[in-house]
């Protein structure tokens, strides 16, 4: 049998340049390019700060329109650690967003209760990618709103 993560975890250096270049071009063409891919839902660009570097990164997302709100998972692909721009969020969620052109200052939060119990199988239906990655790992998947502010 294949293991996914294990290939995932040593591929992450040519990843990163990957998901790098991905962001330079959304960016460097105001979101012409790079919000929408084939074969995958929409995307948009997350700043974050970091928890202990206060580093200032960008992550491509794909995302969830949710009325005037932004829904987002972190999946991680289905590894069983969360993503480390979660852990930056949960330290300075008054964070931006570039949605296709448009730059959104927001707000992060993460989905909780009755609140989540609604929003997740909607979020699941939304895309087979949030369903792969549920289905491949044992841990409760983040599910993060993203509210203008």
């Amino acid at each position: 049998m294949v293991d996914f993560f294990w290939i995932a975890d040593h591929s992450w250096p040519v990843l990163a340049r990957l998901f790098r270049g991905h962001t330079a071009i959304y960016r460097a063409t105001g979101g012409r390019l790079g919000h929408r891919l084939p074969g995958v839902p929409p995307m948009l660009l997350l700043d974050h700060t970091g928890a202990k570097s206060g580093k200032r990164r960008t992550t491509p997302l794909v995302y969830m329109p949710d009325g005037d709100r932004f829904l987002v998972v972190a999946a991680k692909g289905g590894h069983p650690e969360n993503p480390a721009w979660l852990h930056n969020l949960r330290a300075h969620p008054d964070t931006g967003i570039q949605v296709g052109r448009r730059r959104i200052d927001v707000h992060v939060r993460e989905a909780a209760g009755e609140e989540r119990r609604t929003l997740w199988p909607k979020a699941l239906a939304y895309t087979a990618h949030w369903r792969r990655y549920a289905r491949r790992t044992q841990r409760t998947i983040p599910l993060l709103i993203l509210e203008p502010r």
